[in-house]
């Protein structure tokens, strides 16, 4: 038997690599360099942050037609293309704001003062915006362009694996980042980061040009391998050759399912704990501890943080695997028992600051590392059960769904979170939260939220879809 699944899970691997380098050069590179330059607050970052996932979320809900309509081949090419445009165009905002705001330089723009200082930031925020929306529009077709091919290229019992295989790439991609991209942006300028990180897209675009094909029309894929990939629908008697599994599933059809709506809520609830995380992150280590990303203590930080991301959150997508082939669980059932183990595991959040305090920023990292760990564990099941409930010619459509009530999700803790930072700072020591004052409070408060949410979204998903119930297109 040939193993050409496993380099398509590799190129999903390095896709997904690319995606969250790509998306966490401002995270990188904000509070020590892009910040000082356009003179922003918390809440204009948090802004910038917000808006990127609602309009990911927005652009979610469609990209996964788009890939079930365009083709996975085709659809993934196109959605690269234009995630990495949008990373490249970053490079060219400051540029534009001296020219639109009347200064020379880049040093003018650090050294402005008084009324023009809120034209820098407002017309800089704009541009960033414009740049991120396409970067989102991009983006928005990774998860269900690489669920699709996992849907295609493995059967249901190997799915959570291979999706927790090439979801590592999004802890490798931040694992590479605080490596590279502080470095970077301090010795070449932070807009040179943005250039080089972006251009990664371009090279695996080329690559999947000539490597992907459908598993029925690959050289690369021999009958055994077919017959392995295929056992699904020989168990439902070739369910992939009837006419029901080859119709489009409507956005309309697709919202009168209870199946959706779990996913969904599981997406929403959880989403916006990661990108909190991946967002604020670097930003939290300076604003606690005066540890910037450049730093060497900065960099070690976030690099042994998602370290333990993508170390552990390798076991997630076995563990359903173990339940289902030694103890002959169905697979949704085993997947739902993982996900409920995993939901325990942010709980440590609430640990976090006040550990912080008594053994310093290393507490905190390895912290939010187990934390990421579970929710990457997390992610890789709640993917699958799109697998393991609809029919492949739906399964972008529904990821894409979910996607998009996970970008909403991260929209509200994302804007809410600047908006919540600023007003603390504001308040100072008359802003009070669980023994902590001003802006550590308001931190304590996300970390509240976010260590909670992994078990109400199951709770839902539970009552919603009990056990295992295949949806139909007809």
């Amino acid at each position: 038997m040939t193993n050409w699944r496993w380099v398509m899970c590799a190129m999903l691997f390095f896709a997904t690599t690319v995606n969250y380098m790509d998306r966490q050069v401002l995270s990188l590179t904000f509070k020590e360099f892009i910040q000082p330059e356009f003179h922003w607050t918390d809440s204009d970052y948090g802004t910038i942050t917000g808006v990127f996932s609602i309009a990911y979320a927005i652009f979610c809900l469609f990209a996964g037609k788009f890939i079930d309509w365009m083709g996975t081949k085709k659809g993934y090419l196109w959605a690269i293309i234009v995630w990495s445009l949008g990373a490249v165009l970053h490079a060219g905002c400051g540029f534009v704001t001296e020219h639109i705001v009347g200064l020379e330089s880049k040093q003018a723009l650090l050294e402005a003062t008084g009324t023009i200082v809120s034209s820098i930031s407002m017309v800089s925020v704009y541009l960033f915006l414009a740049c991120r929306l396409i970067l989102g529009l991009g983006e928005a077709g990774n998860f269900p362009a690489a669920i699709k091919v996992t849907a295609e290229y493995f059967p249901k019992k190997d799915r959570a694996f291979a999706t927790a295989l090439f979801n590592a790439g999004a802890s490798v991609g931040a694992l590479a980042a605080p490596a590279t991209i502080p470095l970077l942006a301090k010795s070449l300028g932070w807009e040179m980061a943005f250039i080089i990180i972006g251009a990664l897209g371009f090279i695996w675009a080329g690559i999947w040009i000539f490597v992907y094909d459908k598993p029925m029309e690959s050289k690369h894929v021999n009958a055994a391998e077919l017959e392995y990939i295929q056992q699904d629908d020989e168990k439902q008697s070739a369910v992939s050759s009837q006419p029901s599994d080859e119709k489009q599933m409507s956005f309309g059809e697709a919202f009168k399912h209870k199946q959706t709506w779990s996913f969904a809520f599981g997406k929403f609830m959880t989403d916006g704990v990661w990108w909190f995380f991946l967002f604020w992150a670097p930003a939290y280590f300076q604003d606690q501890y005066g540890i910037k990303a450049s730093d060497p203590q900065g960099i070690a930080l976030i690099f042994t943080l998602y370290a333990i991301v993508t170390v552990i959150s390798l076991f997630g997508g076995y563990l359903p695997k173990i339940f289902v082939e030694k103890h002959g669980m169905e697979p949704y059932a085993g997947r739902m028992r993982a996900m409920l183990i995993f939901a325990f595991f942010p709980l440590f959040a609430l640990f976090a600051q006040p550990l912080g305090g008594v053994y310093g920023p290393w507490a905190v990292a390895i912290i939010i590392g187990i934390v990421g760990a579970a929710h990457q564990s997390w992610s890789a099941n709640i993917f699958s059960t799109t697998g393991d409930m609809f029919p492949k010619s739906a399964v972008a459509t529904i990821t894409g769904i979910g996607a998009m009530a996970g970008g909403v999700g991260s929209f509200l803790i994302n804007k809410g979170s600047g908006m919540l930072f600023d007003h603390a700072a504001d308040m100072g020591e008359a802003f009070r939260f669980a023994g902590f004052t001003g802006k550590p409070a308001g931190y304590m408060i996300i970390f509240c939220i976010c260590a909670v949410a992994y078990l109400i979204g199951w709770c839902v998903m539970k009552a919603l879809v009990p056990k295992h119930q295949p949806v139909v297109v007809k």
